[in-house]
């Protein structure tokens, strides 16, 4: 099987686990990584992961099926960030989507979907490797069932939603409340890329948390 994987930043976490999914399964499929539509070619299968780029009718045309993970219960939580809004809403589970490309944003038919479990402790890069891993699983089942699967339409019963994208703002963190009313806020920033920060007696300052160790 022809395979190509759109991921437009290479600065990405995720990055690390496309390359091992890459080299794992190199052997019996051709795979290429690639970080922009214009290094696109054709083949059997695009995986759009991370992807900020458009990717139009035309270029998924040159594929046999197009598809994206996405982390919400589609259709709610379609969107930017979407495993980010909902631990700030408090969820503890997040359902990872594997769904077929469409113009309409996250609109497509879902082929498969994986329930994680983020425990209330968990930090940033805990929490991406629990929806990484469940990333991974998403594209093995594509391509095991690819030709197989039979994708169900979105449930039409239930409101779609939409998340707004995220800024350098969302991470501010306010030093008038208690450390621990904001914890989901601190946990979710990558401390490299949106680093959580507060201002204070007119400076900004960036807050980095690591866990010790387990209690």
């Amino acid at each position: 099987m022809k395979i190509a994987i759109l991921c437009t930043s290479p600065a990405h976490p995720i990055n690390p686990y496309l390359e091992g999914w890459t080299a794992r399964n190199g052997h019996d499929h051709a795979i290429t990584l690639v970080r922009s539509v214009k290094e696109l070619d054709d083949g059997d299968l695009l995986f759009l992961i991370s992807c900020s780029e458009m990717v139009s009718a035309e270029t998924r045309s040159r594929f046999r099926k197009t598809l994206v993970i996405h982390a919400s219960p589609l259709p709610e939580g379609r969107g930017w960030s979407p495993h980010i809004w909902q631990i700030l809403a408090g969820k503890d589970q997040i359902t990872v989507t594997l769904l077929e490309a469409e113009d309409r944003v996250d609109s497509g038919d879902i082929w498969h979907q994986v329930i994680c479990d983020i425990p209330r402790h968990a930090l940033w890069d805990e929490i991406n490797a629990r929806i990484f891993d469940a990333e991974l699983e998403l594209m093995d089942f594509a391509v095991a069932n690819f030709g197989t699967c039979r994708p169900q339409k979105q449930d039409a019963s239930v409101a779609a939603t939409y998340f707004p994208k995220r800024s350098p703002v969302d991470s501010e963190i306010s030093p008038e409340l208690s450390l621990a009313s904001q914890f989901d806020l601190i946990r979710i920033c990558d401390p490299d890329r949106f680093p959580a920060f507060f201002k204070h007696l007119g400076h900004t300052y960036t807050i980095k948390i690591e866990k010790v160790r387990n209690e």
